[in-house]
Parts: C-alpha cells; structure tokens; sequence
C-alpha cells in the first residue's frame, strides 16, 4: 500500500459515507483528498406488502453490517491494513417515506418508502391548504393520508423520521436531520420547518379528529457541516459486530440521497444542476429565485446547505430495463453462452446507438410504480409498436432508454417554462455506467450538454463520506460550495456530451407519441390487475 494511504487507514484519518439506496446499500471510506480507499456493498430489494412497498427494518441493519463488512476487506485487499476506526461518519438514504414510532421506539407501521403513491387525497388538500406543491412520497402526506384514512397506530404516534433518518438516530441517540432531507419531509423556510404551515397542519389534523403538534413529532434540523452526533457503543455494535468502528467518531447531519447526489457532482451552486438515474430518476436545479406558482410536476426542497432547489422526481428509472438486461441474459445462458449482467448491459446500450432517433414507432412505459408526474397512481410496465415499426434490437433498446428518461423531460419543461437557467448538468447513478450511451440521450433530451465523471463514480455514499469530511475539515465559515471546488473538485476530469441535433429531434418525436400514449397506460392501470409480487422484479 502507499505509505499516504496507508497511514490515513490506520490513523483513522479518515471519511466514512453509507447510503442505503433502493436496491443497494453502499459504504465508501475516503482520504484526506476524498479519493475512495475502499467501498463495500450489499444488495437489498424492497417488498409489496399489503399493496405497499416496503424494507423490514431488519433488512437494514443486515445489509449496513454487510457493506461495512465488505469495506472492511477492501481495505485489507487493497491497503494490506485492517480498519481501525474512522475519522468522521455520516448517513444518507433513499429520501421521503415514512417511519413512525411510538414513545417507546416502536415501529407502529411498516416503512412506506417513496415509492407509495396511495396518499392522492392528502396531497390534494396539503398542496392546496398549502400553496406548495406535496409531493405523493413526502412524509408529511403519508401521515395526513393516515389520519384521513383513521389508521389506529396515529394515536400512538411519538416521533416520524425518514431513512436516513432513523440509521442515525440508532447510531447516535441523536433525533435530526439534515435540511436537505428534512425538505422531503416538511416545507421548509429559512432553515427550518416552515412555521406557519406547521400550526396549518396541526389544525388540519384538529380537523380529521387528531390533537397533534407536528414540530414535536419532528426531528431538529441540521445543515451540512454542522455537528450531529457521535457513534454510542451501541451504535458501533449494529454497524460493525467486528468492532473495528469506535464510539465517539463525529457524525455529520443524516441526509437523503438527492443532497448526496449533488455533493458527488458538486452541483450545489446556483444555476447548476445534477440528474441521478437508478431505481427512481430525478433532476435537482439549484435556483436563484422562487418560482412564480407551484407546479405539481416540481418539489421544492433544499442543498444540503439549505439553498433551495427545484427537484423533477420520476418514480420509475432504470428497474424495467433491468428486467429486460435479465431477459436477455437468460437468452444468452440459454443458447450456452453465458453472459455476465455488465456485459448484456453494454452489448444493449452500445446496440441502442444505431436504433432509430424517433424510436421508429416503438413505444414503452417503465412504470412499475404509480408516477405523479403524469398522474398515475399505479403503474404497469409496458411495450407497445405501431404494425408498420420494425422490431430491431436497436431501436428497442433504444426505446426503454428514452422512456426511462421522458418523464424527466415533462418535469423539465415545466422549469424551462419558469424561465430557470442551467448552466451545467452533471449525470450520475447506474444508468450512466456504460460511457457515452445514455449521457448522450440524457443530453438530447433536456437539450442540454451533460457531464460525467470519475470523481462521482462512487455515487452518493461517495458524496455522503464527503459531507462527513466537510463537517471536520472544513474552514471556519466555508461555505459547502467553496469546499467542494477548491478542496474536492479541484482539477477533476470530467466529460461532457454536447446535445446532437439528430438525436434531439427523435427524442421530442418520441415525447409526442409518448404524451399521446399515456391513455393506453391509464387503461393498463384500469384493466390489468397486478400480480402483486413479493418484491421489485429484478
């Protein structure tokens, strides 16, 4: 190992990040120059119970062990070093959702998770009470959607938090979040849950028959590099049974994983902007002002510095092409010869580059899960062609490329509308894997250059392991943004496809026919009952 690294392993000069994202949970350890060390991953799939998605709490707790056990083996393999503890730590989540507890710590519902989209009526009368925009996945919803609904366990209700959330309060004792987090929960309003909606709320609530205060269900807001807490003996336990973790590390405020995302693309100045694409794909734009009205295409949530952020969220990303790459790659086991995902991936993408621009009649929806933004409470996967289309591997996967990518496209038009500007568009996340294929298409359909690059490779766990970092090496004052260009960023390679005009043109060909189309989904929805399977189709 290098001598550098290998004493900022064992002196514990060092940044931990864990993300539990939606189909894997993933732990990175960086250096004094933020470089990953090591990583460690475990996969996890969340569950339809009761037509609700859902992850056992068990599940995290087995798959957090599992990533900081594999990491611990990269440093070893890599470095030659056993891990000997870490300089700061933080966590990070799938955003939204809803985990309600009761005084004793019980968990009173199973974990709704973002992708629910059964809280129509509650975002209906928040959104209008309101004059914000809730989103179907925030959490204030799925509680109004409970006391609507008359759920018993609302009675019972202590304290609510998210993902992200909960992992830290085990960690650490401590109940907060992270702003960026906690504006998927609440609104927020100079840093904090806006105050006047809060008391709204509470008389809403009065109103459906439950005497509640909601800021003291919440947890305390925290921005970045503020302190949140330190590792218990008990929290070392459940992250780490080895005991290669030690009480007393730092830890940074919880966040969700679109404000890990802009960190790993330092796109948390205004004007900039980042699109992840993996299980859900979204798009942040860091504004420079309000909106002129609320769009319900667009959620208005925060940096993790607290500066506000327009964010398009489509429910549906890359899970049906991931069912589709399984497809083949049971095609290729079946002819006898085998094919592992990541090259049935790259033979895909790289073949979707010589399909049709417009799609050539090909249609498809990726709607495994209902999809706000084109107001769908459910969802059914679904390919359909015109009688004259010709069927060819290209232009199919061509297809499922741009449908994971037009609801997207609708959220940004509504921006466009608003007359907001975007001066760069970094893309990360699984779907951006294979170089050049859908950054080209991500480009083509915002119309927009888009940047990739090495240094986000690693994702949000990446970025959360950089916010921990910020929080201890920072300067007095330094703003997030300044540390991430001068500190993190500085002299990082990037690659940057330029929109071709060929390929725009097909894309907003394929819009229209999609636009046109979402009668055929909606009937999909009405007339094709679901499966109801117990967990995501891989």
């Amino acid at each position: 190992m290098t001598t550098d690294a290998g004493e900022a392993v064992t002196g514990g000069r060092t940044a931990l990040g864990i993300e539990l994202g939606s189909t894997r949970i993933k732990a990175v350890l960086v250096g004094p120059d933020h470089a990953p060390l090591a990583v460690g991953s475990s996969d996890w799939q969340n569950q339809f119970v009761e037509r609700r998605w859902t992850y056992p709490l068990e599940a995290v707790w087995a798959g957090v062990q599992q990533a900081v056990a594999a990491l611990a083996e990269d440093v070893r393999r890599r470095h030659g070093a056993d891990l000997a503890g870490v300089g700061a730590l933080g966590v990070s989540a799938m955003m939204h959702g809803y985990l309600a507890f009761d005084a004793d710590g019980g968990l009173l519902t199973p974990f709704r998770t973002w992708r629910n989209t059964d809280t129509g009526r509650a975002v209906e009368r928040l959104s209008a009470e309101f004059g914000v925009n809730i989103p179907h996945r925030w959490s204030v919803a799925h509680l109004y959607q409970a006391i609507l609904d008359g759920e018993e366990h609302v009675a019972r209700l202590h304290s609510l938090t998210t993902l992200a959330g909960y992992v830290h309060r085990q960690l650490t004792g401590e109940s907060v979040l992270g702003v960026g987090d906690a504006s998927g929960v609440f609104p927020i309003r100079d840093g904090g849950y806006h105050p006047t909606l809060l008391e709204r709320f509470d008389r809403l609530a009065a109103e459906a028959g439950v005497e509640l205060t909601l800021a003291d269900l919440l947890p305390r807001i925290a921005s970045a590099g503020q302190p949140a807490g330190e590792l218990t003996e008990a929290g070392a336990v459940l992250l780490d049974p080895a005991g290669r973790l030690r009480p007393g590390t730092p830890l940074c405020p919880p966040e969700g994983d679109a404000g890990t995302g802009m960190v790993a693309t330092n796109s948390v100045a205004p004007r900039t902007g980042n699109v992840s694409a993996g299980t859900s794909v979204f798009a942040m734009v860091v504004l420079e002002r309000e909106l002129s009205r609320a769009h319900r295409e667009l959620d208005l949530v925060t940096t993790p510095a607290g500066d506000p952020v327009a964010m398009v969220h489509c429910n549906n990303g890359a899970s049906e092409l991931d069912a589709w790459a399984g497809l083949f790659t049971e095609f290729a086991r079946a002819l006898g010869s085998p094919a592992t995902p990541s090259e049935v991936f790259e033979t895909l993408f790289a073949a979707a580059l010589d399909g049709a621009s417009d799609c050539g009649g090909m249609l498809a929806y990726n709607y495994l899960s209902g999809e706000p933004i084109t107001e769908l409470e459910e969802g059914r996967p679904l390919f359909v062609r015109s009688p004259d289309s010709r069927l060819d591997l290209a232009t199919f996967v061509r297809t499922q490329l741009f449908s994971s990518l037009a609801t997207l496209r609708i959220g940004v038009d509504v921006l466009r509308a608003e007359g907001v500007p975007i001066d760069r568009v970094f893309a990360h996340g699984g779907l951006f894997r294979t170089e050049g294929v859908a950054q080209r298409f991500l480009a083509a359909a915002i119309d927009t250059p888009v940047s990739v690059g090495d240094v986000a490779a690693e994702g949000g766990a990446w970025g959360m392991a950089v916010l921990a970092a910020f929080a201890t090496r920072r300067a007095p004052g330094q703003p997030l943004a300044d540390y991430l260009d001068t500190t993190v960023f500085a002299g990082a390679g990037v690659r940057t496809a330029e929109p071709d005009p060929a390929d725009v043109a097909g894309f907003d060909a394929f819009l229209q026919r999609y636009v046109a189309g979402l009668p055929v989904e909606r009937a999909a929805v009405a007339h094709l009952a679901p499966a109801v399977p117990t967990e995501e189709p891989r």
